[in-house]
Formats: C-alpha cells, structure tokens, sequence
C-alpha cells in the first residue's frame, strides 16, 4: 500500500514496510513484553480500507492528521487505509466547510457499515454556530450524502473527541453493522471497533476462550460486541459498560437479533461501581475489553481475587499496560492458557491481544 502522506502524517508508522513483515515485528514484540512465546498474529482480513470509523482533524483552515510526534495538522488528500465512502464524505464536508469562521471546527468522525452501504457522519465543533448551517444542508443535498448527519458540540480540552451533546441534523440514528452473522446498531458517538473484519476473528477468538461457559460477566461491553453472540451461543450474560448510548444501542441490539431478554442484561455503570455487587454472584466465565489504559488495580482485584471464575478472557489494545498487570494477575492463582494477537491497526504499531486465564 502506498500513500502520497507516508512520513509526514502520524497516522501510519510502519509506512512501506510488507505487511508479513508487521505481523512478525508485531509478534516478536509482544512475546518480549509479556515474557513468552505467542500465537502467530492474526491477520486483518484488509491491508487498505480497513477503518470503518473515518475521523479527520481540523486546524488553521486545513482538514487532516496530527503529524508525526507532534499537534500539527497535516493536510490530507487521500487516506488508504479508510473505507473509501468515509473518504468521500469527509473530504465533501471539508469542502463546504471552507469559509466557517475559524476556530469553530474540531473533527469529523464518519462511520460507514463494512460493505459501504450505510455511513452516517458526525462533525464535532466548539459551538453550533450560524455559519454551519448552510455548508451542512450543501452536504445533506450533495451526492455523497451520508445516511444520517449529526453536530456533537465539545467546547472542552482534552483527549476526548467527542463532547456530551449532539444533535441530530438528518437521517438515521445508526448504521447497522454484521459481525460474524451478529447484527449491531452503532450509534455515532458510542464506541465500536474501527476494523469490522478484524472485530470479526476478535470475536471468534474470545467465544473459542468462552467455551461452554453458563453464566458470562461482560466488562466495559461497548454496543455487544461479545456479549450477544456469547449469550446466541447460550450463556446467561450480564454485561456492563459506562457509556450509556452504548448501553441503549446494546438493548436495541437484543432484539434485532431475536434474543431472549432474559439470557442478556446490559448495565450502564462504571465496572468498578457495579463489580461491587456482581462479585457477590458466581460466574463461570468473565470477559475484558477495557479502555486504552488498562484494567484499574480495583477492577483485576474484584475479578480475580473476588469473583474468581473458572476462566477469565481479557481484551486488551495495549500490550505495554498487558505486561504491568499481567504479574499481578498470575499471583491470584491463574495462569495464561492462550495468547492470540489479531492485527487491527496494519501500517501500525498497534496490537490487540486476546489472553485467556483458567483458576
């Protein structure tokens, strides 16, 4: 894969390298850090047109990246690795955006379905300013319209992009995407994984580590990713996750896919909040997929010192914050039954591991 922005964007930091060559870099990196040997990474099933979730910065009247190791927008003309309809739609945003008074523009996130049939976009500003709302009927009359088109209002600093209010301009409140037969309705603003078709082998993998597991704890759930196809494989699932949009596409997930209400329930709560009263209760099996940080001390020691099940399945999108907790983990009494890094991120550093622990 080539791109015309390889070396100045930061966006891609393995620019030119084979992509046989990432995946054993990748690997040889993760056994280094966690001490051990590990499976040979699981390839994304796309090396270009990968990210579903298209986001683009803006800054000083240009629309693009953060340049390498540094807050300096680079203008961006192409961008290989986004699906191509994210592309389009971005780059008709920028365009009638042009003339908005400076300082008003933040990001904009567009989302499309893996097969490019449905995208909604999400333009995230400091104020709803006057001056938006002509470029936005340009963009909701040209023909790449996005299916739905919403205004998120974040007037705070801070690594989050995406402030608490957003307005729907027009369109659906969702697009409607398919993993491994599961159908998922992903709001704009609420989390879910970039690569459809990676998310695809991440969710086979933990339902393999799963097993035959009756009763499910699902931590930090998102929109379901793991907890439906593990509760249409079976099990009786609780599922928690903080982000309450999430948790309502979650709910709405259930019944797109004819599940009985009563093998899932979706709490919106912080974990640590509700591990207080779900360590009371006994599960066979508990799954992590927590935020870029890593699992809070409280959190690993509610599950593996407190709730203790027969198999735990962590999720993890930071192998350095992997290595720090994994001692303390193994201490409790449990050892590391698999380790399978699938590759989310090609042209990347990045690493997404799923690690299984039995008692």
């Amino acid at each position: 894969m080539f791109c015309k922005h390889f070396g100045v964007c930061g966006g891609c930091t393995l620019p030119g390298v084979p992509y046989t060559e990432q995946l054993a870099s990748k690997r040889t990196k993760l056994s280094r850090l966690l001490g051990s040997d590990v499976a040979s990474v699981i390839p994304s099933p796309k090396e270009a047109g990968f990210r579903n979730k298209v986001a683009f910065v803006f800054g000083h009247g240009v629309m693009g990246h953060y340049a390498l190791g540094s807050r300096k927008v680079v203008p961006i003309q192409e961008c290989p690795v986004h699906h191509d309809r994210g592309n389009r739609i971005a780059f008709v945003v920028r365009d009638q955006l042009a003339r908005v008074a400076p300082g008003i523009l933040r990001h904009i996130i567009v989302r499309t379905t893996d097969d490019g049939r449905e995208a909604s976009a999400l333009l995230v500003v400091r104020r709803n300013d006057k001056s938006l709302r002509a470029p936005a009927r340009k963009v909701l009359s040209s023909k790449e319209k996005p299916d739905g088109f919403f205004v998120n209002i974040h007037d705070q600093p801070g690594p989050f992009m995406v402030g608490e209010e957003t307005l729907k301009i027009e369109g659906r409140s969702h697009v409607k995407e398919v993993v491994g037969g599961v159908k998922y309705l992903v709001s704009p603003t609420a989390f879910f994984q970039t690569n459809v078709g990676a998310a695809g082998e991440l969710v086979r993998v933990v339902l393999e580590e799963v097993g035959a597991a009756k009763r499910v704890l699902d931590l930090y759930c998102g929109s379901g990713l793991f907890s439906l196809p593990i509760a249409q494989a079976g099990a009786l699932v609780t599922a928690i996750e903080e982000n309450r949009q999430a948790i309502a596409d979650a709910e709405a997930n259930v019944g797109l896919n004819r599940l009985q209400s009563a093998r899932i329930r979706f709490v919106a709560s912080r974990v640590e909040e509700a591990l207080v009263r779900a360590a009371r209760e006994p599960w066979d099996a508990v799954v992590l997929d927590p935020p870029r940080q890593g699992c809070p001390p409280a959190v690993l020691a509610a599950i593996f010192e407190g709730v203790r099940p027969a198999r735990a399945v962590y999720v993890s999108c930071n192998p350095d914050a992997l290595a720090k907790e994994l001692p303390g983990i193994l201490k409790t009494g449990y050892r590391v039954t698999r380790v399978q890094p699938v590759d989310m991120f090609p042209h990347t550093e990045h690493i997404e591991t799923v690690i299984s622990f039995a008692r």
